[in-house]
């Protein structure tokens, strides 16, 4: 069963419940956690594992014959992402970290001036608790991390979700912890998952960021369920207002404590009654 935790707002403790999520199920099952926040992994950190680089991802960066090309400029106009830069009557050249793979410079040129390199973007890592853990053999984290400077998040997303396709029917449970927001990386960390479990707090902020993620859910058709954290700081009635406009349930109601805020600063899993009662709501489901 593939679950993603997700959420419109940053800083609302994706990443604090996924970790969560994630040892309590080891407990009973085989679970993988994927962390999809390619530009800020810290799911690793959270749990005090260490990780170890297993590829590289790798994307299409074109390279300008200067024997064939005529300097029209159609190379640059047809570039979304602005990374191929034309002077007049000068060569283009390419602002690598810019450049999204896509190809349709490749395409668009006439004179076939444009060959194809590679340039590292991105890197996927994999972890496991030490032996000594009682969930050492139920667990592995596979970490994708975008190169600093990138642009485009979505192809290291998509590449470390297709290396972790590899190992989905080795475990019970594929935990996706994906980036805040609505954006592409969010939507390819999203695709194919069977139920998403959106984090959201009780604060206007909270509410209307929650409102953003559920409206992209219900245009994926993905179930989900709302996880209210932080729920004793806030108003929760925000929440509940969406949870009877999409008619979608609130799972849970995790307060703030000082037991969690000590747990998450010196890198332990956190354990708390409302993170088991959600776990046997998810042993129903699987």
């Amino acid at each position: 069963m593939k679950i993603a935790i997700t959420g419109g707002k940053g800083g609302t403790g994706k990443s604090t419940i996924s970790t969560a999520f994630a040892v309590e199920l080891a407990k009973k099952y085989k679970v993988m956690l994927v962390d999809a926040d390619v530009e800020c992994p810290d799911d690793h950190i959270l749990l005090s594992i260490k990780r170890e680089k297993v590829r590289d991802v790798e994307a299409y960066l074109p390279s300008f014959n200067e024997e064939k090309c005529i300097k029209c400029g159609s190379c640059a106009e047809v570039c979304k992402e602005n990374a191929i830069v034309i002077i007049k009557d000068n060569f283009p050249f390419i602002i690598e970290k810019q450049c999204n793979g896509c190809g349709a410079c490749l395409f668009t040129c006439k004179n076939k001036a444009i060959d194809e390199n590679k340039q590292i973007i991105g890197s996927i890592y994999q972890g496991k608790f030490e032996n000594d853990s009682k969930i050492a053999d139920n667990f592995m984290l596979i970490s994708g991390e975008i190169e600093v400077g990138c642009e485009s998040s979505s192809p290291v997303v998509n590449e470390t979700r297709e290396f972790a396709s590899k190992f989905e029917d080795e475990y019970d449970f594929s935990l996706i912890d994906t980036a805040a927001g609505t954006h592409c990386n969010v939507i390819s960390a999203l695709i194919g998952v069977d139920l998403a479990l959106t984090v959201a707090e009780p604060t206007p902020l909270g509410k209307h960021d929650l409102d953003i993620i559920l409206k992209l859910l219900k245009i994926l058709q993905i179930k989900s369920e709302i996880i209210v954290n932080k729920s004793d700081i806030g108003d929760l009635s925000l929440i509940h207002e969406l949870e009877n406009n999409y008619g979608i349930n609130v799972l849970s109601e995790i307060p703030y404590t000082k037991r969690i805020i000590e747990n998450y600063s010196e890198g332990i899993p956190i354990e708390h009654d409302k993170i088991a009662e959600i776990t046997k709501s998810l042993e129903q489901l699987l």
